[in-house]
């Protein structure tokens, strides 16, 4: 395919993916007070238990349009996660040969869940890191949050998470198609460890240790999951391999081959 088909076909499939964002930014924008109260709970809590003044703050007359403008935007992108993943997929899809494009379109069809699983995920643990990081308000005192910096704090974690869910999906895929064994992973534990925890503290979206652990445990839970699944797959291969060079020897070594080579 010539360069301008390849580009003619990004910007289509960019703009495909824009509208389906756009119409989940639409449902985002009046899910937005639920979502908010949701998000708001933790906060009110902490001037129950420290007897102070506690809530989102804004501090400027726009800021109230642009943390509902951008909350509703994050929505919209796990809403229409489905459009713009599978917009990915069709945009590389024509590069493949048919075995890769089969290979491919199982791991969109198992990545679509899985990055869902890990923002709801993401939205299960926020919560209680909000509480577990404002427990140490002290008495009496307020604690008012800018509401970008939550919004940036809640979207870090939530879509942090659901991008981690992704990794078996790359891992697995990557086995599956013969270019990664399990034990070359497996080797390189140590190494994945220290960039996990590396990122985890870049993505954090506070300088504390809680918030990196939190991101951290389930991307290297995830890590060796697929490192189970890619060893299983490499034993299993190993199995059928053995198997057929087993079956390829007896018949070489039948009488009727012998007899066909003596034709020879």
């Amino acid at each position: 395919m010539p360069l301008l088909e390849h580009l003619r076909e990004l910007k289509n499939r960019l703009i495909k993916a824009a509208i389906g964002v756009l119409i989940g930014a639409i449902a985002g924008w009046f899910l937005y007070d639920p979502i908010l109260e949701e998000l708001q709970a933790p906060v009110r809590d902490i001037a129950q238990r420290t007897g102070g003044i506690s809530g989102v703050n804004f501090s400027t007359v726009g800021s109230p349009f642009d943390f509902k403008l951008q909350l509703a935007i994050q929505i919209g992108l796990v809403i229409s996660s489905p459009v713009w993943i599978y917009q990915l997929w069709a945009f590389i899809m024509p590069g493949l040969t048919s075995k890769e494009r089969r290979y491919t379109l199982s791991y969109m069809a198992a990545a679509v869940p899985l990055f869902l699983a890990g923002v709801w995920i993401g939205w299960i643990v926020t919560p209680n890191v909000v509480r577990a990081l404002t427990q140490f308000t002290p008495s009496g005192f307020s604690n008012l949050i800018d509401g970008r910096e939550y919004i940036d704090f809640v979207t870090h974690m939530v879509l942090f998470l659901g991008l981690a869910f992704l990794v078996p999906v790359v891992l697995v895929g990557l086995n599956a198609a013969g270019i990664l064994p399990g034990r070359t992973i497996l080797k390189a534990w140590r190494i994945t460890v220290l960039l996990v925890f590396v990122l985890a503290a870049i993505a954090a979206p506070g300088a504390d240790a809680i918030s990196m652990f939190m991101l951290a445990v389930p991307l290297l839970a995830l890590f060796f999951a697929a490192i189970g699944l890619c060893l299983l797959r490499d034993r299993s291969r190993a199995r059928r391999q053995a198997k057929l060079v087993e079956e390829t020897e007896s018949t070489a070594d039948s009488p009727t081959s012998r007899e066909d080579l003596d034709k020879f």
